[in-house]
């Protein structure tokens, strides 16, 4: 960035001459909600906050765990078969306290409002979070307030085939500087009885720069098979999918790298198994791709016997760097784990429905005052960041404020 001077009249008649770099520091130290006010002053002011090159400065800005925030999505009944969702952005100046920075928000475009189970939230990627399920997604920017209901796949499937969208991704292309939306799906036909026959893989692709959307033609047809609600993240410029290889009882990380889009794995440690049944959940701990794995709740749970493994890959990709760095007691949790916050809590929906807080430093498990309808809480850890939704063309989905 060009280094300059502006110069600024004080009260007292003085002309204050400041670098662009002195302003630009003390800008990133302003919470996003003050520099959108900020670019208001003057052009020069507009022109600044909306530059790439201050956008990127900002997004790479050095910050700590006490500079995030989440964004949670609950849903309420309406009535017999009707949900609400809702988006909840929160803070916290004082341990677990939690405050909201935002109001309430009612989520935009979902367009289906009889399911509270099949949507998910992912990200963040470079400050974007997409609220995701079977049928759409939505593209928003906690921080400024923006969001994006994406077109649709345009691809359809010859008469008498069908289609099994089996999961779906979002995630940032650092080659070609763009965001990426995909779906992975199984078309199929049916034998004589009605039952479904083995059918080719397809992975769409959209490109949110060029306002886009292409079908891979190298997808491996041997891949494992995948459910909407696997655990699954995007890392390092790559989704990642946490499976098990029922014909092998193995666990791998299935990953698909967001630049090549070609798919690959790694090598998983060894876990410990549950009577009841194990489960893993991918999370972020420490800036590096970790996962938990706990068991489901049942009467088989022995708490003198059974706990909770939270692992951590230290180095990506080198198997030697996975590390158990926590080992912690059975915790009611209903589903899965939502998110580890600020690196010390482990958030979770309870039995009853109300989220629920553990300590990773003090062993303290609290009941919180914030509650949703059972299996309907998500949450995604993000930091503050003013990077632009891409705007469609004039005839696709555009760009609108919360």
């Amino acid at each position: 960035m060009k280094l300059d001077c502006k110069e600024y009249k004080m009260p007292d008649g003085i002309i204050m001459k400041l670098h662009q770099d002195i302003i630009i520091y003390m800008l990133l130290r302003l919470p996003v909600k003050f520099l959108l006010r900020f670019k208001c002053i003057s052009k020069y002011c507009y022109t600044l906050t909306k530059s790439s090159t201050f956008i990127n400065i900002h997004l790479n800005r050095a910050t700590t765990s006490e500079d995030e925030y989440i964004l949670f999505k609950r849903s309420f009944k309406e009535d017999v078969e009707r949900y609400k969702g809702i988006f909840s952005f929160l803070s916290s100046n004082n341990g677990d306290d939690l405050s909201c920075i935002f109001p309430d928000l009612d989520v935009p475009n979902m367009t289906s409002l009889y399911s509270i189970t099949q949507d998910k939230l992912i990200g963040p990627c470079h400050g974007l979070v997409a609220v995701m399920n079977v049928s759409s997604t939505i593209l928003l920017n906690p921080a400024t307030r923006k969001y994006r209901l994406l077109p649709s796949s345009p691809f359809g499937v010859p008469k008498g085939f069908y289609r099994n969208i089996e999961n779906g991704g979002f995630g940032f292309d650092s080659v070609v500087n763009d965001y990426k939306v995909f779906r992975i799906s199984e078309v199929y036909t049916e034998d004589r009885f009605g039952y479904p026959e083995e059918g080719e893989r397809k992975v769409e692709v959209y490109e949110l720069g060029i306002d886009v959307w292409r079908e891979l033609d190298h997808v491996d047809q041997q891949l494992p098979k995948l459910f909407w609600m696997t655990s699954s993240m995007p890392y390092n410029g790559t989704y990642h999918w946490l499976i098990t290889l029922s014909y092998e009882h193995k666990l791998i990380l299935l990953c698909f790298d967001m630049s090549t889009e070609i798919f690959r794995y790694i090598k998983m440690p060894n876990t410990r198994y549950f009577s009841s049944g194990t489960r893993h959940s991918l999370v972020l701990l420490n800036d590096c791709l970790s996962f938990i794995c706990h068991p489901f709740l049942g009467p088989e749970i022995d708490p003198t016997k059974d706990f909770i493994d939270i692992w951590m890959m230290k180095d990506y990709n080198v198997y030697e760097s996975w590390i158990n760095i926590y080992t912690i007691r059975v915790l009611p949790i209903h589903e899965f784990p939502l998110a580890i916050w600020k690196d010390s809590l482990l958030f979770f929906q309870g039995k009853t429905g109300y989220l629920m807080s553990y300590d990773l430093n003090t062993d303290e498990v609290k009941e919180l005052n914030f509650n949703g309808c059972k299996r309907s809480m998500r949450a995604i850890v993000y930091k503050e960041s003013l990077a632009p939704i891409p705007e469609g063309s004039e005839s696709s989905t555009q760009v609108h404020n919360f």
